[in-house]
């Protein structure tokens, strides 16, 4: 286990940040400061306690897929992993480096990109009622992790508190405007395509995953993580077997442990003993192994 995890950040002589459940962002004026945090969060509850390199692990796999795909798809990033820190920011190196990431401001779509490319979750539960997802329709027969005939775009609206919804796909071109949505679908499918067939190779499946879109300077750009054990369910393609939920690279063994509680999933969230802690890290420094091809 390595140093004690960085929980929350304040940079003396920067505006406080907006603190998310797990990322701190910092207003630079003309770009934003994106600090990745160790904090974990279960049952939308954020542990009193975190998961060291967590934060690392998060961004330093956002720069990875930002490497591989910013050919054709332009992203919010204005920094790369090995650039050097601000003069500003270099006082805080040691809190900031692997980390962090400086991003242009973008202004976020109105709507989560949620790509399934296999049955789990919420839309596995749909499935059981009506034999759709999202309202769409699916072919008969499918189990509990089941691969999908085809991947399907399921937006979902931001919440503020508690779970985001799925919308419809009309309901998502309500709100972000017909020709943004279409375009961040046809972007949202293309993406989840070439990092399903990418992981698949490394041992990983990419059951399902989140995107972020922002509007920068009149383009449609991608924002916040990417592919992450925290924004997609990325499981062992070597343990994979349709039927029942799967082992998987990132919370399960917070959700597990906390399962086994008397506590009612409400705030104040109990401690995570240490061995919860240390194969939980593990878990995603493997998925980081697993995909890059090298030890974070």
């Amino acid at each position: 286990m390595s140093a004690a995890p960085l929980l929350t950040l304040d940079l003396p002589g920067f505006p406080p940040p907006r603190r998310g459940k797990v990322r701190e962002v910092f207003d630079l004026g003309d770009r934003l400061l994106f600090v990745a945090t160790d904090r974990i969060s279960a049952f939308d509850c954020v542990m009193p306690n975190g998961i060291p390199r967590k934060g690392e692990v998060l961004t330093q796999l956002s720069h990875f897929w930002f490497d591989l795909t910013e050919s054709w798809l332009p992203n919010h990033r204005l920094a790369r992993a090995g650039d050097p820190l601000p003069a500003s920011l270099a006082p805080f190196a040691g809190q900031l480096l692997g980390r962090s990431m400086i991003v242009k401001k973008a202004q976020p779509l109105a709507i989560e990109c949620v790509v399934r490319g296999y049955l789990a979750g919420s839309g596995w539960k749909e499935y059981q009622k009506s034999r759709t997802v999202c309202g769409i329709p699916l072919p008969d027969g499918l189990q509990e992790s089941s691969e999908l005939p085809a991947p399907i775009f399921t937006p979902a609206t931001k919440a503020v508190t508690g779970h985001d919804e799925n919308i419809p796909f009309a309901r998502a071109a309500e709100i972000v405007g017909t020709a943004i949505a279409e375009q961040a679908r046809t972007l949202s499918l293309k993406l989840y395509a070439f990092a399903r067939d990418y992981a698949r190779q490394r041992g990983i499946i990419i059951a399902d995953t989140k995107f972020e879109f922002g509007l920068f300077e009149g383009q449609l750009i991608l924002i916040d993580e990417v592919l992450t054990p925290d924004s997609s369910r990325f499981w062992p393609a070597d343990q994979y077997a349709p039927g029942r939920s799967q082992p998987s690279y990132d919370k399960q063994f917070v959700r597990d442990y906390l399962e086994t509680l008397d506590w009612n999933k409400t705030p104040p969230a109990p401690a995570l003993p240490p061995e919860v802690v240390a194969k939980t890290q593990a878990k995603y420094l493997e998925a980081y192994e697993r995909l890059t091809g090298h030890a974070l």
